[in-house]
């Protein structure tokens, strides 16, 4: 290795990306210094020259001692009394007075005043010739959990320096709902008391998991709607099941091939409006001229082409919900807004609530709508030069001549808003004890609002995505840049706050997609494979108190979803946090043995599961028909790859219907045949297998309820596998009656997996 590039891996190391990585299969990849540089210039570092590079390493080095105080300090509230570090670079000579104040959320300061002589002073450091010192200053009170802001002055012969910090006091451990406790803390530390166990298996639940997008119904206009979601929830409430897990509502495209998926939505802040369900705005009932568009012969006939079509158009569909929408909204400023009605006023009171973020988000969607009338296309980079800075003056100048264009995104999102906090109180009328359990996407793409807002804040020429596994052989790349650690921490982690506060609004649980990416990120520089990408570290720590506070504040539960290379040491951490772990089915075995575990092997802090929307539902993995569409779409690099996964699923196989019957769940033969197909009995006994687990939660899966074959989602496929436009094969009316759900109830039920 030569000098630069040794500088480069000094420098690499400095900014937290990791050397090597191992992959599932075993094999050590270690990280290129072409891999090093391309991550290094996205982080925005300067690396041209071998004095760049020792000019930026300097700056890493120093960082601290070149700011009166660091940006924002998370801590747990119990530890205080809170110590507080200033920087100050002072001569041996020089005299200088300290004042520091401390201020919550509700406006209450505290201010302090000391001569430096007077503080203590933890280290003293020469940097370009200059002294600093490291100065401890504390907090005599006792504060509770929340956020603080800290500001500092350091006033010395002539000058003033200032500094200005956010104090994130935080919980050790997320919500948990008082039903779900039991005395799990016991059986963690491996309680042997008879009683313990009964009081665990009594704090357990389940619910059921759907794609609401995919939902067909008599009563949604093509796609699930939240409608839909309503109705699931009172009858799964019926049923006994405690909560409703639906994929990510964040706003998309809902365009194809890359604006459809949850995953890769525009804003993880916002929701995409197809799912409203129409009936349920007032401005629509009230209307008599808007229910005439809807009834008439040429509305009524375009929502029948789409309702009939095999996969869910999500264009089309939403061209009928803004076409009614639009005109709603023309209706409520005429009746609502400008009279201030009732109605108005909880429209304001949401606005007030909210804060620049959507205000931005609106905005952006108005420029969007703009650009694109204009040709200039969806993508912010390829707007007008004016535009694409949100600081803009012409910005703001065509945010204040668009005004009525931005309220009515905003109205939208209030509209979303409310119908989610109505079904809320519905399902806890009815009894769940969790109720909406949400899912949280990882990122959000680069063309989007929050790519716009916070584009400082992003690596661009890097994609998230995942080294090769089991399932994804060739990797995976998820098209959307990774936020910059060092950025996200200047800010104070604001973003990254309220998405978590956002999408734990008006819901019992939330998913976080890939918790390894709180740990460690997969970044993968643009034109490289995937497994020419390396892992960037993450403070990890920081973003799980964060999580934390905000989960006791909404009493929201956390599912970590802590599936493909992750260590020990991260799960551990999860658990520590309350946060539940994400157990599949398929992914539980005796390693390196490849039998399934015994349910009492699972984790007490757990939500287990079959399968998710990335993988077979149980009756496409019992027939293989993955790997059949695999080999379709050409992703097997070779016959041998093929043949393997062939021989290993029928494997697998064998051996679950050897765990099933080693619990009484089936009465087979001595000698076990493996079935041709799965069958609503082999499916029920599959989940009594996951009912008799110690987990927290169990999810059902609509998809294996039903006998759904195809997967949702074939990662790494854009065009060629109908991805997120499935629709249920079984309308939601015909579901909801069937007698294969009553029997799960009582199975599980009889299981003690109700909480009554």
């Amino acid at each position: 290795m030569n000098l630069q590039d040794g500088l480069i891996s000094e420098l690499a190391e400095l900014c937290g990306i990791i050397n090597e990585y191992w992959d599932i299969f075993g094999k050590r990849h270690e990280t290129s210094i072409e891999t090093q540089k391309a991550i290094l210039r996205a982080m925005k570092m300067r690396i041209d020259s071998e004095e760049d590079i020792r000019r930026e390493i300097n700056k890493k080095k120093t960082y601290q001692w070149n700011r009166l105080i660091e940006p924002v300090k998370v801590i747990s509230v119990r530890e205080q009394p809170l110590k507080i570090h200033m920087f100050v670079p002072l001569k041996e000579d020089e005299e200088a007075t300290l004042l520091w104040s401390i201020e919550d959320e509700h406006g209450q300061r505290d201010d302090f005043i000391i001569a430096y002589q007077e503080a203590t002073i933890l280290e003293e450091q020469w940097i370009n010739g200059k002294r600093h010192l490291k100065i401890e200053l504390s907090d005599k009170t006792a504060r509770g959990i929340g956020y603080y802001s800290i500001n500092v002055e350091c006033r010395r012969t002539g000058n003033i320096l200032s500094g200005k910090s956010r104090l994130i006091i935080t919980p050790d451990a997320c919500y948990i709902p008082p039903s779900l406790i039991g005395d799990w803390r016991s059986q963690i530390a491996g309680s042997e008391n008879p009683k313990s166990k009964i009081q665990n298996q009594k704090s357990k639940t389940w619910g059921l998991s759907i794609n609401l997008y995919a939902v067909a119904s008599d009563a949604n206009w093509g796609i699930g709607d939240l409608g839909d979601l309503k109705k699931i929830i009172q009858w799964i409430a019926d049923l006994k099941g405690s909560f409703i897990g639906i994929n990510p509502l964040h706003a998309i495209a809902n365009k194809k091939p890359f604006g459809i998926s949850p995953y890769s939505p525009l804003s993880r802040l916002y929701k995409n409006f197809v799912y409203l369900n129409m009936e349920d705005i007032t401005e629509v009932a009230e209307s008599d001229d808007l229910r005439a568009i809807i009834e008439s012969n040429e509305f009524k006939s375009e929502l029948e082409r789409v309702k009939m079509q095999r996969l869910i158009d999500y264009e089309a569909i939403a061209s009928c919900k803004e076409r009614i929408l639009r005109q709603a909204f023309d209706i409520f400023l005429a009746r609502h807004y400008l009279p201030g009605s009732e109605r108005a006023k909880d429209f304001n009171k949401y606005l007030s609530e909210e804060d620049d973020l959507l205000d931005s988000f609106a905005t952006y969607m108005a420029l969007r709508r703009h650009e694109v009338n204009n040709g200039r296309g969806e993508d912010w980079h390829g707007w007008s030069e004016e535009y694409r800075d949100p600081q803009n003056n012409a910005v703001k100048e065509f945010k204040k001549n668009n005004d009525k264009e931005a309220l009515y995104y905003k109205y939208v999102q209030w509209l979303i808003d409310r119908q989610l906090e109505k079904i809320s109180h519905i399902a806890e009328r009815s009894g769940m004890h969790v109720g909406i359990y949400h899912d949280l996407a990882i990122g959000s793409v680069g063309c989007g609002s929050d790519a716009w807002m916070a584009q400082d804040m992003l690596a661009y020429g890097m994609s998230v995505g995942a080294p090769p596994d089991d399932f994804n052989l060739e990797g995976q790349n998820w098209g959307f840049p990774p936020i910059i650690p060092e950025k996200l921490k200047e800010t104070g982690y604001e973003l990254f706050i309220q998405i978590i506060r956002k999408n734990m609004k008006h819901c019992g649980a939330i998913r976080i997609d890939h918790a390894l990416g709180m740990f460690r990120l997969f970044w993968i520089p643009d034109g490289m494979k995937a497994d020419s990408g390396a892992y960037v570290s993450c403070p990890a720590e920081d973003l799980l108190r964060i999580i934390a506070l905000e989960s006791m504040r909404n009493r929201t539960m956390v599912i970590a979803e802590d599936l493909g290379t992750v260590g020990d040491n991260v799960r551990e951490m999860l658990n520590s946090f309350n946060m539940l772990s994400y157990r599949l089915l398929y992914f539980e075995r005796n390693y390196p043995d490849s039998a399934f575990l015994q349910p009492d092997k699972y984790p007490v802090m757990a939500l287990c599961a079959v399968t998710t929307h990335d993988l077979p539902t149980i009756y496409g993995w019992w027939v293989g028909r993955d790997i059949e569409v695999k080999k379709r779409l050409g992703i097997y690099s070779g016959e041998d790859i093929l043949q393997r996964d062939i021989e290993n699923r029928e494997r697998d196989k064998t051996l679950l219907l050897n765990v099933l019957q080693s619990q009484g769940l089936l009465k087979l033969n001595s000698k076990l045949q493996t079935p041709n197909s799965m069958t609503p009995e082999l499916c029920l006994a599959i989940y009594e297998y996951l009912a008799r687990t110690p987990c927290r939660l169990l999810s059902v899966s609509l998809d294996d309820a039903i006998g759904v074959i195809d997967q949702q989602n074939m990662p790494g496929i854009t065009d060629s596998y109908p991805s997120w436009m499935q629709k249920t094969p079984v309308m939601l009316e015909e579901f909801i009656d069937n007698k294969r759900f009553n029997n799960l109830s009582l199975m599980l039920c009889r299981n003690n997996r109700c909480l009554i």
